[in-house]
């Protein structure tokens, strides 16, 4: 098991870096008017980077989607109805204070429809909530007539059939196939990693066939496309996990599996880093000599350090319930309180 997760930790460290790259590259491109050489990146890693997001968080699933009720709403949900509440509160009240001072019942309003149309960067973890209540809902169908309707939503979404304006709803057409795959399907995506890891020169001429296909198709839009989303899709994340099926077998991208290991850690925070840089330290700078690449890619750097250094900072004081929730926050907590108060232990 070690093996497994120091590879999906790999795995995870990739995904979140490109994801922070995404919104490093789109802002500071915008702010500076111009174009880097990170543009690239993106837009090759634009067809897997949050299929493959999402099809890791379903990878672990099984273990909890049949135990007992309260135990898998306490850990999937409660769980993330605390770091969503928590963080968006914290964005909007440190990145919206004007409008907060001079308007607190327009602050109040735009805090209460985030919970229904999460706009801001966390609209992942609030989709990961969704996805998860509707996993355990649908745990007792048989695994193919889920996968066909989500397959169905996917490419309906695609064709635009489906374009409700609502974006809980659209994302959740759009992105919960890629879930419930990586839920659906980990015992063969375990196992295909394991051989990947044992055959590292297949895995790199495999790896080296699909970026080629995987640029050309960009170059051609075929990701905007239907079918042809869902099929890149599945190969990128399918890629990044041989990428770090490899990377966990030579074990020399230490660095990269620790920000998979804390990958909440950069998700949460990478917000508070981007905007400072964005509004105190690029406008007065601009882009170090000329080169619009490198304030982006410090930018990137800025923005997956400082939340990893804060985290080291805070992770053994009262200040960790940033990242860890506290017992006051479980659920299992509270019912096992209430079951010792009944049988007159407490």
């Amino acid at each position: 098991m070690e093996d497994r997760i120091g590879w999906v930790d790999y795995a995870k460290g990739i995904c979140i870096i490109l994801v922070v790259m995404l919104h490093a590259v789109h802002n500071v491109e915008y702010l500076l008017n111009g174009q880097g050489w990170m543009r690239p990146i993106v837009e090759f890693a634009y067809p897997f980077r949050i299929p493959d997001f999402f099809l890791i968080a379903g990878l672990f699933l099984s273990r909890s989607i049949h135990g007992p009720v309260t135990d898998y709403i306490d850990r999937k949900i409660v769980h993330f109805i605390y770091f969503y509440t928590l963080w968006v509160t914290l964005q909007l009240g440190i990145l919206e204070f004007g409008t907060l001072t001079s308007s607190p019942l327009y602050f109040a309003k735009i805090w209460l429809m985030s919970f229904i149309e999460p706009t801001n960067s966390l609209w992942f973890v609030h989709m990961l909530l969704v996805f998860y209540a509707v996993t355990w809902l649908v745990r007792n169908v048989p695994v193919w007539i889920v996968l066909l309707g989500a397959l169905i939503l996917q490419s309906l979404y695609q064709l635009v059939i489906i374009d409700t304006g609502w974006n809980v709803v659209d994302r959740f057409c759009n992105r919960y196939v890629y879930f419930y795959i990586g839920y659906a399907f980990a015992p063969q995506i375990f196992a295909f990693a394991k051989r990947a890891a044992k055959y590292p020169l297949l895995g790199l001429g495999g790896l080296l066939i699909w970026a080629v296909l995987n640029w050309w198709m960009v170059q051609h839009e075929m990701h905007y496309m239907f079918l042809t989303s869902f099929v890149m899709g599945i190969a990128g994340a399918t890629a990044v996990c041989v990428v770090s099926a490899l990377l966990s077998r030579f074990r020399w991208a230490g660095f990269l599996r620790y920000c998979g290991r804390n990958s909440i850690v950069i998700y949460l925070t990478y917000a508070f880093p981007l905007a400072f840089m964005l509004r105190f330290v690029l406008p007065r700078t601009g882009a170090p000599f000329g080169d619009v690449g490198l304030a982006t890619a410090l930018t990137l750097a800025f923005c997956v350090g400082l939340p990893l250094l804060f985290h080291a900072c805070v992770r053994h004081t009262s200040m960790r319930i940033l990242y860890e929730r506290p017992q006051w926050a479980s659920l299992t907590h509270h019912l096992r309180r209430r079951a010792l108060r009944a049988d007159g232990a407490l």
